[in-house]
This record gives C-alpha cells, sequence and structure tokens, in this order.
C-alpha cells in the first residue's frame, strides 16, 4: 500500500500546483527554448485552391459543392443592375438601403455597412451582423469585435488606424441580421454576391480575409473553412486567405493556435 499512496499523493500534489497555476493566469508553459510567436510556423504541402473565378453576370447558380435553392430571377437581375450603377462606397449604400428584395431586411434594426477605412490594405469579409452589430450598425463588434481587434492589433492592424498600411477595412457578405442569427442560405448569398464585389472593387484592397463559410461560399463557391483556412488562394484578381471567424473562436478557444498562424502568415505577406 506504500507504494500505491506514494503514487496517489503525487497525482493529488500536481493536480494542485497545476490548479493553483490556473488560478494565477498561467495559459502557457515555458519550456527551456525560448520561442518566436513572430515566426510563421513550417507547413506541410498547402492543399491548392481552385476556385471558379466566374462573376455572377456570367453565372445563375453556385458551383458544387454549394446547392443553390431557385433564385428569383428579378431579385438576382435587380442586385446585378442596382450594384452596378454604384459608382462609389456612399451610392453602394445607398442601393443597399433601398433593395427591397431581401426578405432578411424586413426583421433587421440597421443596414450594416462598413467599418474601418476604405482604401486599407485589408479588407476583412465577414458572414453577417449579430444582434451587437444589429444594434449599433457596424460589423465586428462585441466581444466578437473585441477579438477581432486584438488579433490584428497582434500584428499591427487596426480599423481606426489613419495609415493605409496599416488599417482594416471590415465589411460582411449580409449587410442585414438573419433571423436567430442563422447563416445566410446559398440564395440569399447569390442575391448578395452583386454587391459583395461590388464593394470589394470600390474598396480596393491588396489582400482580401475571408472569415467562415458564408464569404467562401460568396467568393469561392466553396464551403468547408477547416480545410480551407490558412491556405492562399485567388478571388477577384485579388490574393485572399480564409480564416476562422471570432465568434468560432470564442466557441472552440483551442483553434486560437490556427488562427495566430494564419495572422502570421498575413503579417509575412505584407511585408512581402
Amino acid at each position: 500500500m506504500g507504494i500505491i499512496d506514494d503514487i496517489a499523493g503525487d497525482w493529488q500534489a500536481s493536480l494542485a500546483a497545476l490548479a493553483w497555476q490556473v488560478d494565477l493566469g498561467v495559459s502557457d508553459v515555458v519550456g527551456d527554448a525560448p520561442v518566436n510567436r513572430y515566426d510563421v510556423p513550417v507547413k506541410a504541402a498547402p492543399v491548392v485552391v481552385q476556385p471558379k473565378l466566374v462573376s455572377v453576370v456570367a453565372q445563375v447558380s453556385l458551383a458544387a459543392p454549394v446547392a443553390v435553392p431557385t433564385l428569383g430571377g428579378d431579385a438576382v437581375a435587380a442586385a446585378l443592375d442596382s450594384a452596378g450603377r454604384a459608382g462609389s462606397l456612399e451610392a453602394l449604400r445607398a442601393a443597399l438601403e433601398a433593395f427591397e428584395h431581401c426578405e432578411i431586411k424586413r426583421g433587421a434594426r440597421n443596414l450594416v455597412f462598413a467599418d474601418g477605412m476604405a482604401g486599407a490594405r485589408v479588407l476583412v469579409l465577414g458572414d453577417a451582423p449579430g444582434v451587437e452589430e444589429d444594434k449599433e450598425g457596424r460589423p465586428f463588434v462585441g466581444r466578437v469585435g473585441q477579438l477581432l481587434d486584438q488579433m490584428f492589433g497582434a500584428i499591427g492592424l487596426s480599423r481606426g488606424e489613419a495609415d493605409p498600411a496599416r488599417a482594416l477595412y471590415l465589411t460582411n457578405v449580409m449587410p442585414w441580421r438573419p433571423p436567430q442569427n442563422r447563416d445566410p442560405n446559398p440564395a440569399e448569398i447569390a442575391m448578395m454576391r452583386p454587391f459583395v464585389e461590388r464593394h470589394i472593387t470600390l474598396a480596393n484592397p491588396e489582400i482580401i480575409v475571408v472569415m467562415g463559410n458564408t464569404p467562401c461560399a460568396a467568393l469561392l463557391d466553396r464551403r468547408g473553412i477547416t480545410k480551407l483556412r490558412g491556405h492562399w488562394t485567388t478571388a477577384l484578381g485579388k490574393p485572399m486567405l480564409p480564416m476562422f471567424h471570432p465568434a468560432y473562436l470564442l466557441r472552440q478557444p483551442a483553434m486560437k493556435r490556427e488562427a495566430w498562424a494564419d495572422l502570421l502568415a498575413l503579417q509575412a505577406r505584407l511585408r512581402g
């Protein structure tokens, strides 16, 4: 019994020591060798994504694997016409405010258009507004926005920055909050795609960061952010990096490791 008692005592002592360190705020184990967290981690051979770069002007449905229900031709045609007429971001905002073909709009409080600096090198494209965004009329606010600001602030980028080289421009695929925060369906994404394409053209970023499945579906006709994230591809003639959405990282904090690797890849690309 003496050996068993010793083992049990060591286990309990170790658990108590670990709990004490957690209470003190320890979140990482420090090794013997220093680690440079700004080094881009070595990755295995990347998965090459071959997006379908067909403009919505020339297509009426999304490519597999995203299935699209039958779309109202009038709604898509109206979106194409309205977005195409917008010659500035202000005109595009006005066009969205006047667009009456999206049922989601009827249950939303505010149009959520954009935040940050137009002309920034990096445009961040999210999926749809949540409750806080709907109240304030700005994308990425509340806990989600705080985490996003911390993430990009760690590599020197900010929505409040006046220098385009260090600024962010934030927008969403859907400008209105879907009921019960549900995901936009493929028909709704297809309806908003002309506005998204025009928004990116007018904002003219150097790099697009897409966060989550909805923007991947809108610009790449693909879903599966877990496989797509971290792999550079191209959309609308610009380099694009898929990443996890901050809302997902709040639910799955263990995935912040992958998000940090993606941020380092973005930082390296910007340093060029």
